[in-house]
């Protein structure tokens, strides 16, 4: 893991390069044809095939990147569309046939204020942030859409690539005491749902408490914050 400064030259190469958050790919005027440069400061991390590249930082605004998913909030509608908050400098517009098996006839039918689980499909610093609500790759929905019911935490960016870490322990250990569902955002959200008011506060309370801007508590501690609660 390297540390980078914003305007770090990055030596990333390979046949099917992708760019994430905290890079750009810029003109070059010398011997070769184009750079890649760092536009943030945070920490280099790279796939195992050195296929994608991406800069790991504890920002407070969310800054959208392609193939990200993100929680939103439906707060305009506009023609055959909408416009939606996702924590970003601006609204997202989400097409209204950018969902699984969308037609002109057959769309759904989203009101000011629901929630939306979708995918990042266009992002530039000179244009409004595009999302879809489908797989790119099956163009089935694959969990994205609308977001009914639940609660929606508001968490740190960090805390939200954990929970997207498999190996994490927090989503796990509260699935192995009840059953529940989450939809983790990569702009600070995190949805969850379960049978219970009172268990949908106990996960929000986790996640307030394990997220790195909050207590921080590893899974010893959280287990004993756990035994504490009405759950």
């Amino acid at each position: 893991m390297t540390t980078i400064l914003p305007g770090e030259k990055v030596d990333a190469q390979h046949v099917n390069l992708k760019l994430g958050p905290g890079l750009l790919q810029i003109s070059s005027n010398g011997p070769s044809k184009s750079a890649i440069i760092a536009t943030r400061a945070g920490n280099l991390h790279h796939s195992a095939n050195g296929s994608k590249w991406w800069i790991e930082s504890n920002s407070r605004r969310y800054v959208p990147a392609p193939q990200e998913s993100v929680i939103g909030v439906i707060v305009q509608r506009q023609g055959e569309g909408y416009r939606v908050d996702i924590g970003s400098a601006h609204s997202a517009t989400l097409d209204g046939l950018a969902f699984e098996s969308a037609t002109k006839r057959n769309k759904p039918n989203l009101k000011v204020g629901c929630l939306v689980y979708a995918r990042v499909s266009l992002a530039h610093k000179d244009m409004e942030p595009e999302l879809e609500c489908f797989d790119a790759q099956t163009r089935k929905a694959e969990g994205f859409g609308e977001l009914k019911g639940g609660f929606v935490v508001k968490c740190s960016l960090k805390m939200c690539r954990d929970l997207l870490d498999p190996k994490h322990f927090l989503l796990p250990l509260l699935g192995g005491k009840f059953p529940l569902e989450a939809a983790v955002g990569m702009n600070g959200r995190v949805w969850v749902n379960a049978k219970e008011p009172k268990l949908i506060i106990a996960i929000a309370r986790c996640i307030e408490v394990v997220d790195p801007d909050g207590g921080g508590m590893d899974l010893k501690a959280l287990k004993t914050f756990l035994s504490t609660l009405d759950i």
